[in-house]
């Protein structure tokens, strides 16, 4: 593993980030970064008013996932991020503007603090995007139980489904970019689907086994 090389989980509300995070940092002994969700002031008064704190809630999110970017690059460590800086910018605050919450002041000045402040970065060697319905995004939701969740709108669900998929083929072309289906795999108890997970995302950063990559690739897009 090269030295300050890291790997970011993308993905939408509850797709599972966090948790393949964890595995994966656990199965190669790398740091993990994770989201700051809970020491956020603004994410229930979010959801309760989109309108009036999407500002408030992204410049958060921004200026704590550059602070985590910066630590990141700066480390000899590999390292793990649950969720990226870009993700704040091209999906959560995009369809905050395009759906209305966010005016085209904020987003203008959001876009201008986020491009100076990417400008300074590099981005992720590797980006594993989580891909699943909004049906199953709703459940996993449900099942984590967290109260400013519960009333996330299926819409929201499915604005922010099609600004990854845009994002996911932008991305594609500055870093490398792997897909993986998440609809059918359970990451919590199923120890096989957890092992080809892992071993695919292994093989993909290299340093796997190549006999193993047939058994897995279709986990791959």
């Amino acid at each position: 593993m090269q030295p300050g090389q890291f790997v970011a989980v993308a993905g939408n509300i509850g797709v599972g980030k966090t948790h393949l995070t964890t595995l994966l940092a656990n199965h190669l002994g790398w740091r993990a970064f994770y989201e700051p969700v809970i020491d956020n002031p603004y994410l229930t008064n979010f959801y309760a008013d989109m309108d009036r704190w999407s500002f408030h809630l992204q410049v958060f999110f921004l200026s704590k996932r550059f602070e985590i970017h910066r630590e990141m690059v700066g480390s000899d460590e590999p390292c793990i991020q649950d969720r990226t800086i870009y993700e704040d910018k091209e999906i959560f605050a995009t369809t905050l503007h395009r759906q209305g919450y966010m005016s085209d002041r904020d987003f203008e000045n959001y876009t201008s603090l986020f491009n100076a402040m990417t400008s300074f970065l590099r981005t992720p060697d590797l980006v594993i995007y989580l891909r699943a319905d909004v049906a199953t995004l709703i459940e996993r939701i449900r099942c984590r139980g967290r109260d400013c969740e519960r009333d996330i709108s299926p819409a929201y669900l499915e604005a922010l489904n099609r600004a990854y998929e845009e994002w996911s083929e932008r991305a594609s072309r500055e870093t490398r970019v792997i897909t993986i289906e998440t609809d059918e795999l359970n990451l919590i108890s199923d120890d096989s689907a957890i092992h080809d997970v892992l071993d695919t995302i292994v093989t993909q950063l290299g340093i796997g086994s190549p006999e193993r990559e047939a058994a897995t690739v279709a986990l791959v897009r």
